[in-house]
């Protein structure tokens, strides 16, 4: 990433989560679909593969990206559970709300340090 001085592991952090928003939205649409296995991004994982290797890559995701242990299976194979998946959608927008407001702030302090404010 060239923009990795810039904004440290921010960028990367942000791409991760935007990816483990998508995972957990696919989990609660398919809450009700018979022998749907709910998955999960392991976030540390997919965050550093992001970051050793230049960007998060296709490669690096697939690894980082785990079928979740239900706490317990419907009768039809269905292995999501609503709350749980509800409740980590919740807490990646607010930690990717969190990300993206801290790099706000970052282009807010090049911008002013480019115009000499």
């Amino acid at each position: 990433m060239a923009d990795n001085t810039l904004f440290g592991i921010h960028g990367a952090a942000l791409e991760v989560r935007g990816q483990r928003m998508g995972v957990l939205a696919s989990n609660i649409a398919n809450a009700s679909t018979p022998g749907f296995k709910a998955r999960d991004i392991d976030f540390q994982q997919a965050l550093s593969s992001a970051t050793g290797s230049g960007g998060l890559t296709d490669t690096g995701l697939a690894s980082a990206t785990k079928y979740r242990v239900p706490l317990q299976p419907s009768l039809d194979g269905n292995t999501v559970d609503l709350s749980t998946e509800q409740t980590a959608f919740a807490e990646n927008a607010v930690q990717y709300q969190t990300t993206l407001s801290f790099l706000n702030g970052r282009i807010g302090q090049i911008t002013r340090a480019l115009r000499g404010e």
